[in-house]
């Protein structure tokens, strides 16, 4: 089984490791240097110094992963690649991509004979560990031809040809906008657990009751018992929360659907707001409340908040003497 791996950062570096325990022999390139020595170490893997390297060693019929940012990287690197394979190739895109892009590419691939299969891909930094979720979408000899590689990839039961191209990518975009809606709704309940100051909740232990029982349990919340039992005040966090693209295509869909997505269009929404990109916004509303009702109009000097989270859990504001 030879694989080559396109793309070495925090994904694309662990599936290829995932690839080789598991027994496949994996050529690997990226652009950063550092990152192909990183993985050079790993047995069963091999890294190129250029894509070129890569086709001519690889055995035919070939097989390329490619885990690059969505868009122009992932293009030029398709471009590129085109010419240099021959007919009956399979190139798996596994990042993240726009599922319509991915339509585009599997046709025009497919007039130089080659394959080109959508892979949405879950699991994060754990997946080296525990495995990827993996969706695809593509020609079914292809999925079939990749189908050893994948199960490398995958957990028991984790992994499914969802439809022709496009479907993979289609159903890794809903999939994270549905983590979007998720992740806000935990950011939303434990604020109010930490506003609610006279209790002096402990957030760590609530956060550790609920995932025991509980009809909200979740991975997710088991990450952020972990979290809240390390620091709970997240004092050291800025509240920024950056949107890698799959949130706004989610609510795009949504609107050509005409299928109502309110939670996922509102968490979208708060990561905007968390970015500062609501700020002019707020300025007028504040303006025009003081210029028709004379309230008052704070300064860019906020005052701190009432009260904060200490050690896990809630510490009531002093009163004044």
């Amino acid at each position: 089984m030879h694989i080559g791996m396109i793309g070495l950062g925090r994904m694309g570096a662990n599936m290829a490791r995932r690839l080789a325990r598991g027994g496949a022999e994996v050529l690997a390139w990226s652009r950063s240097a550092g990152a192909r020595r990183a993985l050079a170490r790993e047995p069963r893997v091999a890294t190129v110094a250029d894509l070129a390297s890569m086709v001519e060693k690889l055995k035919t019929p070939r097989v390329l992963w490619l885990m690059l940012p969505a868009g122009k990287p992932t293009a030029d690197t398709l471009a590129r690649l085109a010419p240099l394979l021959a007919k009956g190739d399979v190139v798996v895109n596994g990042a993240n991509a726009y599922y319509k892009d991915s339509m585009r590419q599997a046709a025009e691939l497919a007039g130089h004979g080659l394959y080109l299969v959508d892979a949405g891909v879950s699991g994060g930094i754990w997946g080296l560990a525990n495995g990827y979720a993996v969706m695809l979408g593509g020609d079914a000899k292809a999925v079939k031809r990749i189908t050893p590689f994948v199960k490398l990839l995958a957990p028991p039961k984790g992994w499914l040809h969802c439809g022709p191209s496009g479907a993979g990518h289609y159903v890794k975009m809903i999939h994270n906008g549905i983590e979007y809606g998720l992740m806000q709704a935990y950011a939303e309940g434990f604020a109010l657990l930490a506003g609610k100051r006279e209790f002096s909740l402990d957030l760590a232990a609530v956060a550790e009751l609920w995932r025991h029982g509980s009809v909200v349990r979740s991975w997710l919340l088991d990450l952020m018992a972990d979290n809240l039992k390390r620091d709970a005040a997240l004092e050291g966090i800025a509240p920024v929360v950056a949107d890698s693209g799959e949130g706004r295509w989610t609510a795009i869909e949504a609107v050509e659907l005409g299928v109502p997505a309110p939670v996922i269009s509102l968490a979208l929404a708060m990561r905007f707001a968390s970015q500062g990109k609501g700020d002019y916004g707020a300025r007028q509303l504040a303006q025009l409340r003081n210029s028709f009702g004379g309230h008052a109009v704070t300064g860019s000097g906020h005052p701190a908040p009432a009260g904060r989270v200490r050690g896990g859990r809630v510490a009531r504001k002093k009163k004044q003497s």
